[in-house]
């Protein structure tokens, strides 16, 4: 194979790459993964997601803000949940810090309020205090501090949320 076919084979990945990217949005990582997955090697592969920053079409910090303001407002996750599953693909701890300051605290608390209030209607349990040990491991496995849930279990019912 020839130095022009290499780059031939290279721009049509770009170009594919270029037209999924442009559709949703990617990290570097998953990015880096897909390309390996067509079975370019490590050097061509870091050559085309290169060219895909360069041109703005691969950005760590747009996909984390966009991760966040799906997990957090839709999804219910809360920040602890969000942050390791960014951490989990690869984006910077700074990077993360600052997409989660998208969410404002409020937005956040009244997220948490909705699914936990609709969860307690689904938690079973002998006593009160089984119930709200369920409730608090389910919040806790969404990624909502303890000490936001523990206000939250103190104030259901005298608060509208």
């Amino acid at each position: 194979m020839s130095t022009s076919d290499t780059i031939s084979n290279l721009d049509a990945v770009f170009g594919r790459m270029a037209w999924l990217c442009s559709r949703r949005e990617y990290c570097s990582a998953a990015v880096l993964e897909k390309l390996r997955q067509k079975g370019l090697d490590d050097k061509d592969a870091a050559a085309v997601l290169e060219r895909l920053v360069r041109e703005r079409y691969v950005d760590d910090a747009r996909y984390a803000r966009a991760f966040v303001r799906d997990k957090a407002l839709l999804s219910g996750w809360g920040p602890r949940k969000i942050s390791f599953a960014l951490a989990a693909k690869g984006i910077s701890r700074e990077v993360v810090e600052e997409a989660l300051e998208e969410v404002s605290p409020e937005d956040g608390e009244a997220r948490m309020c909705q699914v936990l209030s609709a969860k307690w209607k689904s938690v079973s349990g002998k006593t009160l205090y089984e119930r709200r040990t369920k409730l608090l491991r389910f919040a806790l496995s969404r990624g909502y501090s303890y000490e936001a849930v523990l206000r939250f279990l103190d104030g259901y019912g005298k608060k509208d949320c």
